[in-house]
């Protein structure tokens, strides 16, 4: 390739990520700043099912597979506009973000996933990932399905009502790379948000957003140390939706770099 073309290609490369990193916040409040994400590279034809175990089946307690087949999307594979997004992103490429009873979930870079199962009714949502964390919000880049362990597991989850799913930020981000801007991304199943509808209230260390676009968003200005942020879905009467789910809150640490 010429050298000029490579030179104005990682001009522009450098013009879009700096560009998505100085525009207006959607949102600025104590200190904390929320940014609409710019648009990510598309998977508009990917494709996740889950093959086994089949949807209402009752498991053996203890480490059960869940097969999944992938469609349209690689797995292991940086997502393209990786470099561009300036956040946390995952060595070890795309994924699976598996998600049981709503707890924080399990990165898969393969599609048999194994996990400890424990007596009651539980509830599997999956889905596929960017290498960047930033969920795939296709009809058919997820799966939602109930299982039970044990005769006895009590059900008071719909798959028809309208959830929301906690997904980033999680766990821990060290050094200004990650630190500086952590990503907002949510899932949400049997519902579409907008500023007559659906909304979703993000309270980040106590500071209130109320988010009307399903997308991803970014945090920046958040303090060195722990950090909490809570995800509820909310009606058009501004009410909590009552599920299971639809009300989370996560504590996320942010280190500084590490001493080599």
């Amino acid at each position: 390739m010429n050298r000029n073309y490579i030179l104005l290609f990682s001009a522009i490369i450098s013009f879009t990520a700096l560009s998505a990193q100085t525009t207006s916040p959607l949102f600025e409040k104590n200190g904390i700043k929320i940014y609409t994400a710019a648009a990510s590279t598309s998977f508009a034809d990917a494709e996740l099912s889950l093959t086994s175990p089949a949807n209402g089946a009752t498991l053996a307690e203890g480490k059960d597979t869940f097969n999944f087949s992938v469609k349209n999307y690689t797995l292991g594979a940086q997502t393209p506009d990786a470099d561009q997004k300036m956040c946390a992103n995952s060595a070890k490429g795309q994924h699976i973000h598996f998600i049981m009873d709503n707890i924080p979930y399990f990165a898969s870079y393969n599609p048999q996933i194994v996990q400890d199962v424990k007596p009651g009714h539980h509830v599997l949502l999956a889905f596929l990932s960017r290498s960047y964390h930033e969920s795939i919000k296709g009809k058919k880049a997820y799966i939602l399905k109930e299982f039970n362990v044990g005769k006895d597991a009590k059900d008071d989850f719909s798959e028809k009502a309208p959830h929301l799913f906690f997904s980033r930020p999680k766990g821990e981000y060290t050094g200004e790379k990650e630190t500086k801007r952590l990503m907002l991304d949510f899932y949400l199943v049997n519902c579409s948000l907008s500023d007559k509808g659906y909304k979703v209230r993000a309270t980040i260390n106590g500071t209130e957003f109320t988010l009307a676009k399903w997308q991803p968003y970014f945090i920046e200005g958040l303090p060195i140390g722990p950090n909490k942020v809570k995800l509820e879905l909310l009606d058009k009467k501004g009410n909590v939706v009552k599920s299971p789910f639809n009300s989370t809150e996560r504590t996320v640490m942010l280190k500084p770099e590490t001493l080599k």
